[in-house]
């Protein structure tokens, strides 16, 4: 960085922008920032450097400068109004956001901005960062910290009654509740969300969150109708914006669609006009699965999981609903073979089915169990003994039947009896 500074002005911008390399730019940039003049035109110019300053930075993926100078700029904000602070300090931090690997830089440089703003007293800015904060941690799944925040933002924020980051602060606790298995919070959380969102105008991208985490929450429930629902509008907010989360509600409109058996529709809406848009590997995972579920073979499905693990596996909300779907495809599949036989050889099933004894046997021991059929394993000789289902004997509640009746017979007697008594 140069000691001589340049006039904050046009032609200073303009020669930036001329600037042969960014690093030649950027060094130009800086150099307008240290320019001492504070007159209106001057912190104009200014306020334009600084956003494409951190442009530049971004482009170059220079995170550490990014962070240094936002602690630069600190004494012209004292010259510049609150509001045009807080958008240079969003815009940087954004900035730093969408440059890869810097998860830990963002949190510490959110704490950073948090001490400095109470210290400021600038609490409309101090509110946002924290919520950012929230989302980082949650991102980082320090959840504990992350509750901890936002339980008394949520309180501070319903004080002053700003509805729109009510929003995505109850929207953020849904989520980090829902991560925590927490359903009855996330569904209180989401709910505040929605009834906070009617009371204002919500932008397009902030509906489509609300609408994708409903269906989230109505999927986790196994209301899966409802949560198609949710997500087709969640992907036409999403597609309509080109938002890349567009691909995910529709990844999960397609897993609703398997949940429900209806498995043929998927290629249907891949083929749609709005689905040849995200052709892709998160379609490809999800037509794969169809098809097993479809064809009720484990073997294709352990192959999709195995092809598609980034898409399938490491999703995990996609993970948790096939894990359930693979449990009652391989069930279904283990009753429908053992129905012929009394004894049959564990290995017999696994060589019929295509996979290994152990997972077989595992999994039969826990059908026993759960008094999915009845029967006992016989280790020593490696054989699966299936019992004849015990028959109810209908004399039993034919006899409890009669007492009962006999019974309320006695009662109503005594009750007579007693009145004539009298």
């Amino acid at each position: 960085m140069s000691t001589s500074y340049l006039p904050a002005t046009t032609d200073s911008i303009a020669q930036a922008l001329e600037a042969k390399n960014p690093s030649e730019s950027i060094s130009i940039f800086y150099r307008i920032l240290e320019s001492p003049s504070s007159s209106p035109e001057s912190l104009r110019i200014k306020e334009q450097s600084i956003t494409n300053l951190s442009d530049l930075l971004r482009q170059e993926n220079r995170a550490e400068e990014l962070r240094s100078l936002l602690t630069q700029l600190r004494p012209f904000f004292a010259l510049i109004p609150k509001a045009k602070t807080a958008k240079i300090v969003r815009g940087i931090i954004d900035a730093v956001a969408k440059i890869p690997g810097t998860s830990d830089l963002q949190i510490s440089l959110c704490k950073e901005m948090v001490q400095w703003t109470r210290a400021e007293k600038r609490t409309f800015l101090r509110q946002r960062v924290e919520a950012r904060l929230a989302a980082l941690l949650m991102e980082s799944k320090e959840y504990s910290e992350a509750l901890n925040l936002l339980s008394g933002l949520i309180k501070e924020v319903r004080r002053l009654d700003d509805k729109l980051l009510l929003v995505d602060i109850d929207l953020l606790e849904s989520k980090l509740h829902f991560s925590l298995r927490n359903l009855p919070k996330a569904k209180a959380a989401l709910t505040a969300a929605r009834t906070a969102a009617n009371a204002i105008y919500v932008p397009p991208a902030q509906q489509g969150t609300i609408d994708l985490q409903s269906g989230i929450l109505h999927a986790e429930e196994k209301d899966y109708k409802t949560g198609y629902s949710y997500f087709f509008e969640a992907f036409e907010a999403f597609n309509a914006l080109e938002d890349p989360r567009a691909v995910f509600s529709l990844k999960y409109m397609l897993l609703c669609k398997i949940m429900v058996s209806q498995a043929d529709d998927v290629a249907g809406i891949i083929s749609s006009k709005a689905g040849l848009q995200y052709v892709g590997p998160e379609l490809d995972a999800m037509k794969a699965v169809a098809d097993a579920h479809s064809k009720r073979s484990l073997k294709l499905f352990e192959t999709a999981l195995r092809d598609f693990k980034a898409q399938l596996e490491e999703d995990p909300i996609v993970h948790r609903h096939l894990s359930s779907l693979y449990d009652t495809l391989l069930e279904q599949n283990l009753c429908r073979l053992i129905e012929p036989f009394s004894r049959v050889e564990i290995a017999h099933i696994a060589d019929l089915i295509e996979l290994p004894i152990d997972h077989v046997e595992k999994k039969l021991s826990q059908m026993i169990l759960d008094k999915k059929f009845a029967g006992t394993l016989d280790q020593g000789a490696g054989c699966l003994v299936i019992f004849d289902d015990p028959k109810t004997d209908a004399i039993y509640p034919a006899t409890l039947e009669t007492i009962s009746n006999v019974g309320k017979v006695v009662d109503s007697l005594y009750v007579r009896s007693a009145k004539i008594m009298a």
